[in-house]
């Protein structure tokens, strides 16, 4: 079973997003912002993290960067999520290290779309 790790300041976002991939069968963990995202990646060991940017502390980006760069946590897939939807975020996302991205809101189906599109490949 895949553990993904959920990486959002809203608890709100975080259950909604566990829901949906529980239900498809996936182990999840949570963060509420970048650093203990990156504690937990590190820890953990996750097969895939969804990382939003808005977030007090450490944003997205600046995670996904720290994440995509270190020889430890850098083969695990980041997928952006945010409320975000600028053409130059997505890009910006994508040069931080992320391998794909998902505008908020999403649906479940998106999001678990997603999540196998990545891990399959």
């Amino acid at each position: 079973m895949t553990l993904i790790l959920i990486v959002d300041d809203s608890p709100t976002e975080l259950h909604q997003m566990q829901k949906a991939l529980e239900k498809h069968g996936y182990q999840t963990a949570v963060a509420s912002d970048g650093v203990e995202a990156l504690s937990k990646a590190r820890e953990l060991k996750p097969g895939l993290i969804f990382m939003d940017i808005v977030m007090p502390g450490m944003d997205g980006f600046r995670a996904t960067r720290q994440l995509t760069s270190d020889p430890e946590t850098r083969s695990i897939p980041v997928i952006v999520v945010s409320s975000k939807g600028e053409e130059t975020d997505r890009i910006w996302a994508m040069r931080q290290g992320a391998v794909d991205y998902l505008v908020k809101p999403w649906s479940p189906e998106q999001l678990v779309e997603k999540a196998r599109a990545v891990l399959a490949g």
